[in-house]
């Protein structure tokens, strides 16, 4: 992972304000690609984020997480909105837990093999044993909760086959 010439001042700290001041942060290999919502239908979700004036995306079943998606547009990043297709998936178990709402944040890098393995050997709590396929033929990777501070982290790379994203 390469430096950044950015200092904590670019993040709009001053110099006292954190121990982060004056420090070389890292570099701009992970963004926020999107943030996952749990929803009972996407159908009526998406009643209130076209309201909202956004696009919702056509929706794509991925068999092997028994979920439904479709991706909200919202500039660089999006937002997922999962509806299960069966009660005993993990959607669905959120969503008799939990009831609706952020399942999970997710991070976009260029290189989803060199981070998979680099969290692995810092012995990271990963979700899985290797990197899947998703919807769209998006690669990812999930980050237990418990080595993220209680948030449920997805890394997300380019699609089998695709090139990378600039």
């Amino acid at each position: 992972m390469g430096e950044s010439s950015r200092s904590a001042e670019t993040f709009g700290l001053c110099a006292g304000e954190s121990a982060l001041a004056g420090a070389i942060l890292p570099d701009d290999s992970l963004r926020l690609d999107h943030i996952g919502i749990a929803v009972r239908s996407i159908v009526s979700s998406r009643v209130f984020y076209e309201a909202l004036g956004t696009w919702v995306g056509a929706e794509e079943t991925v068999e092997h997480e028994q979920v439904r998606t479709a991706m909200v547009a919202l500039g660089a990043s999006r937002v997922e909105l999962l509806e299960p297709t069966s009660e005993d998936s993990t959607i669905g178990r959120f969503l008799a837990k939990r009831g609706e709402g952020m399942h999970h944040i997710a991070l976009y890098t260029a290189e989803i093999e060199a981070k998979f393995a680099a969290l692995k050997a810092q012995g990271m709590r990963l979700v899985s044993d290797s990197i899947g396929i998703g919807a769209g033929g998006q690669r990812y990777f999930f980050i237990h909760p418990a080595s993220t501070g209680g948030v449920l982290l997805e890394i997300v790379g380019d699609a089998v086959g695709a090139g990378k994203r600039e």
